[in-house]
């Protein structure tokens, strides 16, 4: 509830983006997709994650064990390619609704 004088009553109500682009680079591969998935499908949003070209297989696995660990397929989805070409095609794509980014 947000402060309001007697007579209103105010409310925040939170929600979901919808879906969600998380770019992560190459140092730390794990961790950084941890720090971006985590809070992006707490507040109900599907992912888009994109790791450093670098660094692929960690995302894949990642991705493949939170589907075993029951998280609905789709959730998390991987997209691998080099970062000019994927990370423009992920930042300009209409149904992404945020992108979290983290590299130079």
């Amino acid at each position: 509830l947000a402060p309001t004088d007697d007579a209103s009553l105010g409310m925040i109500m939170s929600e979901p983006y919808g879906v969600v682009g998380a770019i992560t680079p190459w140092n730390f591969p794990v961790s950084m997709a941890g720090w971006k998935l985590g809070p992006a499908l707490a507040a109900g949003n599907a992912v888009v994650l994109k790791p450093s070209e670098m660094t692929p297989f960690s995302a894949v696995y990642l991705a493949q064990l939170a589907v075993r660990a029951g998280l609905p397929a789709g959730l998390i989805n991987v997209v691998l390619g080099d970062g000019p070409t994927t990370g423009t095609a992920l930042t300009g794509h209409p149904d992404i609704a945020k992108v979290s980014f983290t590299g130079s």
